[in-house]
């Protein structure tokens, strides 16, 4: 393969810098949770039921899938650039419109239009893969995560202190503001790294049958999808169990609450570092087993009567650090498997980890009631981080049958296209 071009920050002609990469997927990590501190006010604003108001998380998270589905295929027939820049520029006015709405039914309909902004976190993903080879996509989607993996940590934080200040429409401001740089960077910075195809988009989506077949493509999407299945299930029932088991107040549970992120960026750091080396599939081999002993762990500790929040809280961190380093290198071997369909596979795939997420997110808040303590929710997370070292095993086994799939150049071994 061709040495890859040097970088150069705000140069579209050559490859996009990886702070561009980070913040685009960064701002779409950014819009989902943000404005969660403001739900009471919105709902008093807007004189609604609280229920209501929280499909502003369900509705978007619903849109988010749909809209993977058709980024990947959209951005691999007419290219990354333009799908990015229009998709930015209708988040913006889809912002504009929930600072504005008039009343509740408007801004759910402007908070759906929203999602659009995954388009950011899809395609930079793509983007990566456009650029380099499988295990070097691998390390750099770890070093674009462990960036955006801040962004849940400190969203809602800086959302409440925008909320107190200047009420609950500052959040969407900011948003507002970020996403104009945003849109500014990734005009100045991002050139077009795929080549557009001749094929129609109908053609396009008559491709994902080829992804259908790829047994490989369903080993790294399952992986990917029971491992984020863990932390989702975590994300409906962790409330639950620290108000209602340990009797946390809400700062108090904010910071437990922030430890699995802490473990995600140990793990994406050592995807950056170590994919290369160690190999995708080992990588995520070890960060499914890492994962998986957390609930094991935690179900012992509690079994032998530790009632500390840090007995539940503290050991999600080694789900954090495993899921860190298995969804970069999931992901880069769902983009593999078919390069020319990079932008499909990474839509597809990213529908398949939210709708799996949220569908296991529900269960565990179905399953969580008094009485019950930690116990459902462990479980859950045991089971699902079970069936991602299934799923890896299966692709490893593929490799040993047909050997390693056949290595394709990226796209980024031209000189992207200004």
């Amino acid at each position: 393969m061709p040495p890859r071009p040097e970088i150069r920050l705000l140069d579209r002609t050559s490859p996009p810098h990886i702070l561009t990469l980070v913040l685009l997927a960064g701002i779409s990590a950014l819009s989902m949770n943000i404005f969660l501190p403001s739900l009471p006010n919105m709902t008093a604003h807007f004189g609604t039921d609280y229920r209501l108001m929280q499909l502003s998380v369900a509705l978007y998270l619903g849109m988010n899938a749909v809209l993977q589905l058709a980024i990947g295929p959209i951005s691999d027939r007419y290219g990354r650039r333009p799908v990015l820049l229009i998709s930015i520029a209708l988040f913006l006015v889809a912002t504009l419109g929930c600072i504005l709405a008039p009343n509740a039914g408007l801004f759910l309909a402007f908070r759906m239009a929203q999602a659009v902004i995954v388009t950011g976190m899809v395609l930079s993903r793509a983007v990566v893969r456009d650029m380099v080879d499988d295990a070097q996509a691998a390390s750099m989607i770890g070093y674009v995560t462990m960036g955006m993996a801040l962004v849940p940590m400190i969203g809602p934080a800086i959302g409440g202190v925008l909320d107190q200040a200047f009420g609950w429409q500052a959040s969407f401001a900011m948003l507002l503001v970020a996403g104009l740089a945003v849109l500014a960077l990734t005009w100045a910075d991002l050139g077009e790294t795929a080549r557009p195809r001749e094929v129609s988009l109908l053609g396009q989506f008559r491709e994902y049958p080829e992804l259908f077949r790829s047994r490989r493509f369903w080993g790294y999407a399952l992986a990917a999808g029971f491992a984020s299945g863990a932390f989702f299930a975590y994300l409906g029932g962790a409330p639950f169990v620290g108000s209602e088991v340990f009797s946390l107040n809400p700062a108090a549970l904010g910071l437990y609450f922030g430890i699995i992120a802490l473990g995600y960026m140990g793990g994406n750091y050592l995807a950056g570092r170590l994919s290369v080396r160690v190999g995708i599939n080992g990588m995520i081999l070890y960060g499914t087993l890492v994962a998986g002993a957390a609930p094991v762990i935690s179900m012992a500790l509690i079994g032998l009567g530790l009632a500390h929040p840090l007995a539940f809280f503290g050991v999600m961190a080694l789900v954090g650090l495993g899921n860190g380093m298995t969804l970069p290198n999931a992901t880069a071997g769902m983009l593999s498997v078919r390069p020319h369909l990079a932008g499909t596979a990474s839509g597809l795939g990213g529908a398949i980890m939210i709708g799996g997420g949220a569908g296991l997110s529900a269960l565990a808040g179905a399953l969580l009631v008094p009485g019950r303590g930690a116990w459902p929710l462990l479980a859950i997370m045991l089971a699902t981080s079970a069936m991602a070292v299934v799923a890896v095993l299966y692709v490893r086994r593929i490799d040993r049958l047909e050997g390693p799939p056949a290595s394709t150049p990226p796209s980024a071994a031209r000189p992207p296209h200004p």
